[in-house]
């Protein structure tokens, strides 16, 4: 099950109440206060692991509390604190005050972590007060309350290369072929119904992350599709790899088909307008993809490659010229 979407309540512990105690001890006559301060509450940290893949977890358990923290006792003695609360997410995950809209922490590496909801300070005991005119102080204060808060947890999938095109262009068979990603894979639109992610290694010291978007339609930017929900995947990916299938099933135009998703991009995002983009025909076995590779390539006045996951053919150049893309972006 993929979540990449959640809604949650966290509450930092309250903090433990100060002590009032005074020293009764023999041979001491005058010992004077002594009750310890509260402990502070446990806060709530939202982490970011590589292992983690979905917010699945998030959605069966949408209410986290920290523990309080102990109560000051007598002889100076002070509480202890309460644990901290750790909540894992995946990389690329967007942390987002419900209430204001305001975004907290866009974790994008492993270990980073932010503190949601700040466990309450401790209450301090009556040996705080002791001074040179109240020698025997009988206040204390009592544990603040601990922060609280519903943050909007969204996951935009982390990747080097995003592959998108139109529904059935052969995006999850591609990444099959160029990493263990084992996608499902069927003859019919809509396979894909979230991304895929796939480390696709090309010697011991040259590799990237490549993430099967799931299947584009015209009106994507508008919802149409599901297309918010896909599309937000595409904004990390440094660069794309736009599939266009030569011959489509439901008998349309592959050029305009290109366009099409070319003028989503466009309308969703400025940004996604200028990413880096390598164009490519897939299923180059079959008769019209070699007259489809020369249309577009007349028309966008680039180079556009010709692959075929089923035999293999131009995936090694494929990945050497996604390779020199990267590094070169990364120049920039």
């Amino acid at each position: 099950m993929f979540v990449d979407r959640v809604q949650i309540r966290v509450e930092g512990g309250r903090g433990g109440d100060g002590c009032v105690g005074f020293r009764r001890e023999k041979y001491v006559p005058k010992g004077g206060p002594s009750g310890g301060n509260g402990g502070d509450g446990g806060s709530i940290i939202i982490v970011a692991r590589e292992q983690v893949n979905s917010l699945v977890a998030l959605a069966h358990r949408t209410h986290w509390v920290a523990e309080r923290g102990v109560h000051g006792q007598g002889s100076d003695c002070h509480g202890k604190k309460g644990p901290d609360v750790y909540i894992e997410v995946p990389l690329g995950t967007l942390i987002r005050d419900h209430a204001t809209g305001l975004v907290l922490k866009d974790l994008a590496r492993d270990g980073e972590q932010v503190v949601v909801a700040q466990g309450g300070k401790g209450g301090k005991g009556n040996a705080h007060f002791k001074s040179a005119i109240n020698r025997a102080p009988r206040q204390a204060m009592p544990g603040e309350e601990g922060q609280q808060r519903h943050l909007d947890l969204e996951l935009k999938v982390i990747a080097d290369v995003g592959i998108i095109g139109k529904p059935n262009a052969g995006k999850s068979t591609l990444l099959s072929r160029l990493s263990r990603a084992r996608p499902e894979i069927a003859d019919y639109p809509f396979t894909t119904k979230f991304p895929n992610l796939g480390m696709v290694q090309l010697d011991m010291n040259r590799g990237f992350v490549m993430a099967d978007i799931p299947g584009l339609i015209e009106g994507a930017h508008a919802g149409a599709g599901l297309g918010h929900e896909f599309l937000k995947h595409i904004e990390r990916a440094g660069i794309l790899v736009h599939l266009v299938e030569p011959q489509p099933m439901d008998q349309t135009d592959p050029i305009q088909n290109y366009l099409n998703i070319r003028d989503e991009l466009i309308k969703y995002s400025d940004s996604l307008a200028t990413r880096p983009e390598i164009t490519v025909v897939s299923k180059g076995e079959l008769p019209a993809a070699a007259e489809v590779q020369q249309t577009l390539q007349d028309r966008l006045g680039r180079p556009v490659l010709m692959i075929s996951a089923v035999t293999g053919v131009g995936l090694k150049q494929l990945t050497e010229a996604v390779h020199q893309v990267l590094v070169e972006n990364q120049k920039k």
